[in-house]
C-alpha cells in the first residue's frame, strides 16, 4: 500500500509534512524522534500535525539527519530553536558539510528560492523560519544503534546519493528509513538520484535490498507497506540501471555535459507527476550524475 498523505503509517510511525516533502515521527513509548528534516516550508505543517496526533513535544528527544541536502534538513533549525532539548544526530560527513560556510550559504539560497515559490517569504519572516546554521550534536556511523524508547534504529552508511547519506532500519518493525539513498518514488516509477557517486549509489541499493523490509519510508512522496515496500528496492535497482544507460548514451551523443544535461532534464520534467523540486535543482542533479558518468566511461 502507498501512503501519500500525512498521518499514521503504523501504530508507531507517523508521516508528517506534505505529499512531496516528508519527515517521520517514530513513537517509542516514553521517547520519540523526528527522522529526516524536509523542506523548510513544511515546518508549520509539521508543528500542527504533531499537535493533532497528541504527541507531547517534550517526548521528542532526537532528530536524525539522513543526509544534508537542503530539502532534507530545512525544518530542523526551526525545531531546534522551538524545542531546544532535541538532539540533532547525523553522520560525520554531514557534520563536516554543515560546518562549511559555503554549504550553509548554498542551503540558504535554495531555501529562499523554495519559500519564494511557495509564497511564504513573509510568513517565514514573521515566524522566524530561517536557516542560520545547523549543528550536528551527535555523530553516528555504520553499525551504530540509535535508541528511541522501545525501538532500536540500526545505522547504515549508504553513500551515492550524497557522501553523507545514512539509512535507518528498525528490525522489530521491519521498517527502512532510506531517504533518497533508496531512490525517490514517482508514481509507478522510481527517480534515480545518484548525485554523488553512481557506483556507490548502486552498492547502497544492493545492500539495502538484502534487508527484510515491510515498511519503506521515503522522504518524497510517502511511505509504502506490504508488497509495495518489499518490491520497492528491486524497482529502484532496475531504475538505476536504466538511468545509467540513458546518461551514458546521451553523453556519448553530445560529448558535452551541458547539452546532455539539458536533454535529460527536459525528459525528466516531462515525466514528473508534479514539480517536487524546481527545474533548476533537477538540472543540478542530472549534471552531477553526468559529471560522474563522463569521468567513468
Amino acid at each position: 500500500m502507498r501512503i501519500l498523505e500525512p498521518g499514521k503509517v503504523t501504530d508507531n510511525i507517523y508521516l508528517l509534512g506534505k505529499k512531496e516533502s516528508n519527515v517521520y515521527l517514530l513513537d517509542g513509548g516514553d521517547e520519540a524522534a523526528i527522522l529526516g528534516g524536509g523542506m523548510i516550508y513544511i515546518a508549520p505543517d509539521v508543528i500542527e500535525q504533531i499537535e493533532k496526533i497528541n504527541i507531547d513535544p517534550k517526548k521528542i528527544k532526537k532528530a536524525v539527519i539522513l543526509h544534508s541536502h537542503f530539502d532534507h534538513i530545512g525544518i530542523l533549525p526551526y525545531l531546534k530553536k522551538k524545542w531546544q532539548w532535541i538532539e540533532i544526530i547525523g553522520s560525520k560527513r554531514a557534520k563536516e558539510l554543515l560546518s562549511n560556510e559555503k554549504v550553509i550559504s548554498s542551503i540558504q539560497s535554495l531555501n529562499d528560492m523554495i519559500l519564494e515559490k511557495q509564497n511564504m517569504k513573509q510568513k517565514a519572516k514573521e515566524i522566524g523560519l530561517d536557516f542560520p546554521k545547523l549543528d550536528v550534536e551527535k555523530v553516528v556511523s555504520d553499525g551504530d544503534t540509535i535508541k528511541v524508547g522501545n525501538f532500536s534504529l540500526q545505522v547504515l552508511e549508504v553513500p551515492g546519493h550524497s557522501s553523507c547519506s545514512i539509512a535507518l532500519y528498525e528490525p522489530k518493525l521491519k521498517a527502512l528509513f532510506a531517504s533518497d539513498a533508496g531512490g525517490i518514488p514517482m508514481g509507478d516509477d522510481v527517480f534515480t538520484a545518484a548525485n554523488s557517486n553512481f557506483d556507490k549509489y548502486m552498492d547502497s541499493l544492493l545492500r539495502m535490498s538484502k534487508l527484510d523490509v515491510e515498511i519503506h519510508l521515503a522522504e518524497h512522496f510517502g511511505a509504502m507497506t506490504g508488497e509495495d515496500a518489499k518490491k520497492f528496492m528491486e524497482k529502484s535497482i532496475e531504475s538505476a540501471k536504466q538511468t545509467r544507460k540513458i546518461l551514458e548514451d546521451t553523453y556519448k551523443k553530445h560529448k558535452d555535459i551541458s547539452a546532455a544535461t539539458e536533454e535529460i532534464t527536459n525528459l525528466l520534467m516531462s515525466k514528473l507527476e508534479t514539480e517536487f523540486l524546481p527545474r533548476e535543482v533537477i538540472s543540478i542533479v542530472v549534471g552531477q550524475m553526468l559529471k560522474y558518468i563522463s569521468n567513468n566511461l
